[in-house]
């Protein structure tokens, strides 16, 4: 995963910040905001490791997957979906049940 994932839903982030990191309080994460540089700022005093130690933690951390809390969020849900148009047979729509799409009633007969 990249920053920008991790900035763009920060506070679904908290958990796996917290499992990592159990030295972070989700209050100061609130101030943070998925500012990066800020984060590893906060993670050098919290855990009174040197910056570049915290530089590496946040590198490999980062090469781990998007949790799935943040991947099923709504937002990622509804953008997913959205890009999913393109491989909607036309009058079909992209927001209806699964089950319905392919069915063009003709199999019925």
């Amino acid at each position: 995963m990249k920053w920008h994932h991790v900035a763009a839903n920060w506070p679904a982030f908290y958990e796996a910040i917290l499992d990592k990191w159990p030295e972070a309080d989700e209050s100061d994460l609130d101030e943070i905001d998925g500012d990066q540089r800020a984060f590893i700022a906060y993670l050098a005093e919290a855990t009174g490791q040197e910056v570049e130690e915290i530089r590496e933690e946040l590198r490999d951390w980062l090469t781990g997957e998007i949790p799935s809390d943040v991947v099923m969020d709504p937002i990622h849900d509804n953008h997913s979906i959205t890009l999913s148009a393109k491989y909607v047979n036309e009058g079909e729509d992209e927001f209806a049940d699964d089950a319905a799409f392919g069915d063009d009633k003709e199999d019925e007969e």
